[in-house]
C-alpha cells in the first residue's frame, strides 16, 4: 500500500462544468468547478449561494447571492453533484392535502 492518499470521488470529470455543492450548516452553492485537491477543497467560479428561509433555516428560497470566485474548504463539503442532468421532481412521499 502506498503512502499516497486518494479521494473517493473522481472530480476530474466535473472540472469546467457546473456543480452544486452542499456545505455543513445548510449552505448551498452552485458554480463552475475550476479545481480541487485531495482534501476536497474546491474552487468554484461564478458561484451563486441559495439563501435560506428566515422562518425555516433548513429550507432554501429562490433568492440568491452572487459570490464570484470562491474556495470551499474540504471539511465543510457534504455533497457535490453535477448541475447538468438533474431535475427537481415532486416528492412521492408527501401526503396530498386533505388525506
Amino acid at each position: 500500500m502506498s503512502g499516497r492518499k486518494e479521494t473517493v470521488l473522481d472530480l476530474a470529470k466535473f472540472v469546467d462544468k457546473g456543480v452544486q455543492v452542499k456545505l455543513t450548516g445548510g449552505r448551498q452553492v452552485t458554480g463552475t468547478l475550476k479545481g480541487y485537491d485531495q482534501l476536497l477543497n474546491l474552487v468554484l467560479d461564478e458561484a451563486v449561494e441559495f439563501l435560506r428561509d428566515q422562518d425555516d433555516p433548513m429550507k432554501t428560497t429562490d433568492q440568491t447571492r452572487r459570490l464570484g470566485l470562491i474556495v470551499c474548504r474540504g471539511t465543510a463539503v457534504m455533497l457535490v453533484s453535477p448541475t447538468d442532468g438533474t431535475d427537481e421532481i415532486a416528492n412521492p412521499f408527501t401526503q396530498p392535502d386533505g388525506a
